[in-house]
């Protein structure tokens, strides 16, 4: 369903700059497609709720040379945009978050971009940009298996991951011991 403006507008409580947050929405939904944007209730860290909007989909992520859709969402609050929006990679049942220097083993995403927001300079279609980027050197999501969720800390923390093809196309991370030795699978 396409959103315009005024549809998006009309969605926004009175505290948010309607008009300015609308049009970075919509502009976001103009590069980004498979976003979608809704209110819902946002718990902080502390427990309190609040009703904010939120952009939920996927952005292409291209990694070693093939195209990812990674699931995401962001919060958009009633300051913006003189805050950075709250974001988070969202894995589905099936994938696991894979923490590092831009991801909380929580999903939260922590870019430079996000933590040196600056109004006016700073907006939803780059920070987007800036996701895709970030995430095409950094995967943040990776397939799971039951197998995997088996082994040891130390054994997970130690290996490296490869990116493999199977007959039907599909791709999948393979995690090698430190011998060398292809073990576990993961689908990407």
């Amino acid at each position: 369903m396409p959103y315009y403006k005024e549809t998006i507008k009309k969605m926004l409580p009175k505290t948010y700059l309607r008009k300015y947050v609308a049009h970075e929405i919509y502009m976001a939904l103009t590069h980004f497609k498979t976003l979608q944007p809704m209110m819902d209730k946002y718990v902080y860290n502390d427990g309190t709720t609040k009703v904010l909007m939120r952009l939920s989909g996927t952005i292409p992520v291209m990694f070693k040379d093939r195209s990812y859709n990674i699931p995401i969402c962001l919060w958009v609050e009633d300051s913006y945009p003189q805050t950075a929006p709250i974001c988070y990679v969202r894995p589905t049942p099936d994938m696991w978050i894979v923490t590092g220097k831009f991801i909380s083993s929580d999903g939260e995403v922590k870019l430079p971009y996000l933590q040196e927001w600056k109004q006016g300079e700073c907006d939803l279609v780059n920070l987007l940009q800036v996701m895709a980027a970030t995430f095409g050197e950094f995967p943040p999501l990776c397939k799971q298996y039951p197998e995997l969720q088996q082994a040891s800390c130390w054994q997970q923390y130690h290996r490296q991951a490869e990116v493999l093809s199977m007959a039907d196309g599909s791709l999948y991370l393979s995690l090698a011991r430190e011998e060398g030795q292809q073990e576990n699978e993961t689908n990407c």
